[in-house]
């Protein structure tokens, strides 16, 4: 289907493409100097002294929850209102997931009191979700992290929605003992797959870096340059690497974040001005993120529908007007791999969650139609 407003856009042109080329033509494919040149790069534009690029998010939580010590038998305290990779990563380390509700109706992210309940001896890792870009309350979640009568679990941030989102001026990524970035095609900046690991440790990042290539002590371009011959293996590793395509892309979207973070900012007041409108239409909508406690990445634009709305009808008729729409998240706990989790507020929002369209090039004609769309919508689901 063409739609006349897309859930997203991606914002990929001839620059990208010319650096993709460049490697192609240079013949070094694997994990080389354009790998550690978006690595400097990263890492200098969150303000942390390391960056690890990886091949995607979902292996970079994996390596996160190793490095924070996660093993079989532990628990990590996580949303169920996020994209399922959050909590399987966990599973994957024979950790057993336990579900944390979100604060409220307004704010979508990790509710420090309730981390506080759910703590036990077993806590290894609690994992603060910035979603759509609006930046957890890390300082009251780092209180509650520390709350508990045994060693404080480490705090992870998943920053998949979170690339240039900031708390109190500095960068989510930066705030806890080691972030992981998304750079699937949906998000605000995109290398097809790939991702990436923050720390101000130099340890975990060493450790990282062993870890995302088999536990290698040298890698392959460091033999490929004669600076070592041989190797050991000094874990039990995996294959997490980054290619040098992605690499090229990913610096020139780097260099792009800070103008498309901008316009999808506008975006959002835009929307905000057009539903404020319409406030007699869109009688029990509510915005959660309205105001950020910082900066937020405005990754998604999600609102709850009004209470007993029929989401699928609404999401239906906005498909007939040509506009996009999408669900974040299906809660984790109600999967059949899961299937249990103690989180009354996210069990009350989920019928109503909607995802709007948000992209850096939308204009005002666009969130118009979206907003003309969902008003009529609403009214025919009334």
């Amino acid at each position: 289907m063409r739609w006349k407003v897309p859930l997203t856009d991606t914002t990929l042109g001839e620059e990208e493409a010319l650096a993709a080329a460049e490697v192609v033509r240079g013949g070094w494919l694997t994990q080389g100097p354009r790998v550690e040149a978006f690595e400097r790069a990263f890492a200098e534009f969150l303000g942390v002294p390391h960056a690890v690029a990886v091949c995607n998010c979902t292996l970079g939580l994996e390596l996160a929850y190793e490095l924070a010590g996660v093993g079989p038998g532990d628990e990590v305290l996580l949303p169920s209102l996020t994209f399922v990779a959050t909590a399987n990563a966990a599973r994957r380390r024979g950790a057993a997931p336990v579900f944390v509700d979100v604060t409220s109706e307004d704010d979508l992210t990790l509710d420090p009191e309730d981390v506080a309940r759910k703590l036990t001896p077993r806590t290894r890792a609690v994992v603060a979700v910035h979603h759509s870009g609006e930046p957890c309350a890390m300082d009251a979640l780092a209180r509650a992290a520390a709350s508990g009568s045994g060693p404080a679990p480490a705090l992870v941030e998943d920053c998949a929605h979170a690339p240039g989102a900031r708390l109190g001026g500095r960068a989510c990524g930066g705030l806890g003992r080691v972030g992981a970035f998304s750079f699937f095609s949906n998000k605000n900046m995109t290398t097809g797959e790939g991702g990436m690991l923050t720390t101000h440790d130099g340890d975990l990042a060493a450790r990282a870096r062993a870890l995302r290539s088999h536990g290698m002590t040298t890698v392959t371009w460091d033999r490929h340059r004669g600076h070592a011959f041989t190797y050991d293996v000094v874990a039990p590793g995996t294959n997490a690497r980054m290619d040098e395509v992605r690499a090229a892309v990913g610096l020139v979207q780097l260099r792009r974040l800070p103008a498309a973070n901008a316009a999808r900012a506008r975006v959002v007041r835009t929307y905000l001005q057009a539903l404020d409108a319409r406030a007699s239409a869109l009688s029990g909508l509510r915005v959660p993120h309205r105001r950020s406690r910082g900066e937020s990445a405005h990754h998604l634009f999600v609102v709850l529908l009004p209470p007993g709305t029929e989401r699928e009808r609404v999401m239906l008729a906005l498909r007939e007007r040509g506009v996009q729409t999408s669900v974040h998240y299906p809660p984790t706990h109600r999967f059949a791999a899961y299937g249990t989790g103690d989180v009354p507020r996210t069990d009350a929002i989920a019928p109503r969650l909607l995802t709007l369209p948000l992209g850096p090039a939308m204009t005002e004609d666009d969130v118009g139609l979206v907003v003309d769309a969902l008003c009529a919508a609403l009214a025919g689901a009334a």
